[in-house]
């Protein structure tokens, strides 16, 4: 019996030396980690949510091609419900360092050409540096070459701006949240008694499904009295909300996005000033997205040999 009690005191005490060990170690491995700052990265898989930008950015050296691509409304029957009509727009993103990218783009929808540049200006992160959220700056400008009538208004007139603040927070693995406040000012109104200046605020997320998937919503509230103007040829426009659906598809070095939405332009003059869409009616147009990186980093190239 004293043999027994001696090796179970010596268990004891060995566990209970171990455990405390363990804790000890433990408790430095979570000083070190204080010391250390981590930053949250892939909060969202593309520069793009949906239609508007995300907080991500182009690395340094690289550059996105992106083809975005709507067809026509789900409840245009003559058109085969859609899909004999289509609207393109091509765009080339540069990352000029991590944080700062630039891009130019055109699109078939008023043949207008747009030019834009955005700034992470905070990284979520923990640890030494605890940053909750990612805060990227934007601003773009539109110019709308598409011809009115035969007598041309001013360039200045076809001008169109915005700003944007966009801030994000990766919740989870899973779950990522964003919201944009927007300013966008139009030299020339599509329409002839509403103001120039326009107030908007965006919020979308992306919840992660598989390793490889995930489902995009992103709606923009724009701040109008009146969401019914008359035309410039006496027609009456009804501007509605910008809303979106669809799921992301991560192939390589593809980002493929797919979705339905009530916005048929792809700058945000279009679709956060000019939606005319609602999906309530069935105006509602099948979408895509698609994105291809190339790296002009001959450093990295060297070190992947």
């Amino acid at each position: 019996m004293k043999l027994r009690a001696k090796f179970v005191l010596v268990i004891v005490l060995l566990w209970s030396t171990g455990a405390k060990a363990q804790d000890d170690l433990l408790k430095m491995l979570e000083a070190e980690d204080k010391k250390v700052t981590n930053y949250t990265s892939a909060t969202f898989k593309s520069t793009r949510l949906i239609n508007g930008h995300s907080v991500e950015t182009v690395k340094a050296k690289h550059m996105d091609f992106l083809i975005q691509h709507r067809f026509g409304a789900l409840n245009d029957v003559d058109n085969f419900y859609g899909l004999d009509f289509a609207t393109l727009r091509l765009g080339f993103e540069f990352g000029v360092t991590d944080r700062l990218m630039v891009g130019i783009g055109r699109t078939t929808v008023q043949k207008a050409a747009d030019a834009f540049v955005k700034y992470k200006l905070l990284e979520q992160s923990s640890g030494a540096k605890n940053m909750p959220v990612s805060v990227s700056l934007f601003g773009s400008t539109v110019y709308r070459t598409l011809k009115d009538s035969p007598t041309e208004i001013s360039t200045q007139n076809k001008m169109t701006y915005c700003a944007q603040v966009l801030i994000a927070r990766k919740f989870s693995d899973r779950l990522s949240l964003q919201v944009s406040p927007t300013f966008l000012h139009r030299n020339r109104p599509e329409t002839a008694d509403e103001q120039r200046a326009l107030f908007a605020i965006g919020v979308g997320g992306r919840f992660k499904v598989t390793k490889r998937l995930s489902i995009n919503a992103e709606y923009f509230w724009t701040a109008r009295d009146d969401k019914a103007f008359v035309g410039r040829f006496g027609q009456v426009v009804q501007y509605n909300d910008a809303l979106s659906i669809g799921v992301d598809l991560e192939t390589g070095g593809h980002v493929f996005q797919m979705h339905f939405t009530n916005v048929i332009g792809m700058n945000e003059k279009q679709f956060i000033g000019e939606t005319t869409g609602a999906w309530g009616k069935g105006d509602i147009r099948w979408g895509f997205n698609i994105s291809r990186t190339f790296s002009f980093d001959r450093k990295a190239k060297e070190t992947h040999k």
